[in-house]
């Protein structure tokens, strides 16, 4: 499902799900992705997501779920600070990656990550496990995101943070490949608009600009929409 690094998310045709319109429900498939990660040696850079790496740092490291792992940048990291990760992702070939990037590191990071190939459209997680719940880029059709987001956010404890980051809708009128319906690309407000405030504590509702690279190579600022919300105990 989205994938890890900076850049990663700003190569063409990215997002669990970009396409053209009517053709979209095969790129939920396990044999899309794994079609898409066995095209080519590495498809991300193995680096974590800035915005994970930002609103995360500072928490207690606990259990954490990595929905839509890809190749495990994200875990890989989470996993070097302390957590204990849970990595999901619906393509065996990233999973495999992922853990073999794990094992690369160091067998006590390898060590912290359990590795999952689930698909995240049905999945779902144990609820009120996770101290840190994060989906990253995960750009799903309305009629999908919904039960999606409301999963992965039962699965957080009390006292856990619920993390979600997807690219601002203003990128898709920049030069770095955001494809798909408008509808996937949502504002923060509107993520945190789904959750209940007598449950939850929203610490970071905004749109966040970073450096990236765009189709021709050039330098050219992007924004991320990070949501970042605290279950109240």
């Amino acid at each position: 499902m989205p994938h890890h690094h900076h850049a990663t998310h700003d190569q063409p045709g990215h997002g669990h799900g970009h396409g053209q319109d009517g053709h979209e429900e095969v790129k939920f498939t396990q044999e899309f992705w794994d079609d898409r990660y066995s095209s080519a040696g590495r498809l991300w850079s193995g680096k974590p997501n800035a915005q994970l790496v930002e609103q995360a740092s500072g928490l207690e490291p606990d259990e954490a779920l990595d929905a839509g792992c890809g190749e495990g940048g994200d875990a890989v990291w989470l996993a070097g600070q302390g957590w204990a990760v849970t990595a999901v992702d619906v393509s065996a070939v990233a999973i495999e990656r992922g853990a073999r990037a794990a094992e690369a590191v160091g067998a006590d990071v390898a060590g912290r990550i359990r590795w999952l190939r689930e698909d995240l459209l049905t999945w779902v997680p144990e609820p009120g496990r996770y101290g840190l719940v994060s989906a990253q880029y995960m750009h799903l059709p309305p009629e999908m995101s919904g039960g999606f987001l409301a999963r992965m956010a039962a699965a957080v404890r009390p006292g856990g943070t619920l993390l979600v980051v997807g690219h601002h809708p203003d990128d898709l009128h920049a030069n770095v490949g955001r494809t798909g319906a408008p509808g996937r690309f949502v504002l923060a407000e509107q993520l945190a608009a789904g959750l209940d405030p007598a449950a939850w504590e929203v610490v970071v509702a905004r749109a966040f600009d970073r450096e990236a690279r765009d189709l021709d190579g050039q330098s050219v600022n992007v924004r991320d929409t990070v949501l970042r919300a605290v279950r109240r105990a």
